[in-house]
């Protein structure tokens, strides 16, 4: 049996585990399982690891994306850079690592973006945060991270005005604000600035269309939840975790 798996704190809402089991029986493979693994701590990583030693492939959701680095043997750049992982493949007791995140989201965004979103707002700092900022470098995107606290580059949510806003056509919420269950909470941001020119991209996808989303729409902008990112990272995890391993 080929065992792949999720990490996390909380997985009851898991997109992960509904997705690769209908993959498994559209695909006919009766040989593969996909587990959800909920760890209290990072520290019952390495329990999991020996309980499981079939294990081809894991994805890692929050808190661990970041806590998870120092149990591999080798990653990738783009992990480096980030500083976070999402896919680990697993190879002759060996742990890879890869951060899909950021396949997911560049292709995703790419289907919506528009010529005049050359600036971005990211909200929120964590791993999802910065695999966002990465693919925004590659596609020449310039942007600002918002957060609670001040960063040492980047905006708290009280420094973000109307002309930053206006002058920012990009806002990715990379934020749990917003999930399920707290679906009445929003960004606090002054959403009477946005236009029709602007996009919200939304990393959440439980509610579909969140308060933040619903905001932009009622101004006009182009909106776009996190299901579609989920699905190609997904797939890109998939094609990882069935191909040659290539250093």
């Amino acid at each position: 049996m080929r065992l792949f798996g999720l990490i996390g704190k909380t997985l009851k809402h898991s997109f992960s585990k509904v997705y690769f089991t209908r993959k498994f029986a559209e695909l006919g493979l009766t040989d593969c399982r996909y587990e959800n693994f909920e760890l209290p701590s990072i520290d019952d990583f390495k329990a999991l690891l020996d309980s499981h030693p079939e294990l081809e492939g894991l994805n890692v959701t929050i808190p661990y994306k970041e806590e998870v680095l120092p149990y591999l043997h080798w990653h990738t750049q783009v992990v480096r850079e980030v500083g976070a992982c999402n896919c680990i493949k697993f190879v002759e007791g060996r742990l890879y690592g890869f951060n899909t995140d950021v396949v997911g989201f560049k292709k995703s965004l790419q289907k919506v973006l528009a010529p005049h979103h050359k600036k971005a707002l990211v909200l929120g700092t964590g791993g999802g945060a910065k695999a966002v900022g990465y693919a925004l470098k590659e596609l020449g995107i310039a942007y600002l991270y918002v957060s609670r606290t001040k960063q040492s580059a980047g905006l708290t949510y009280d420094e973000v005005d109307g002309n930053i806003v206006k002058d920012h056509l990009l806002i990715v919420n990379t934020s749990p604000v917003g999930m399920y269950p707290n679906m009445d909470a929003a960004p606090v941001l002054p959403y009477e600035h946005l236009s029709a020119n602007h996009l919200l991209y939304d990393l959440i996808y439980n509610p579909a269309k969140t308060l933040f989303l619903k905001k932009g729409e009622e101004q006009g902008a182009t909106v776009s939840n996190g299901q579609e990112m989920l699905e190609l990272q997904a797939e890109e995890n998939w094609r990882i975790w069935n191909s040659p391993l290539t250093l």
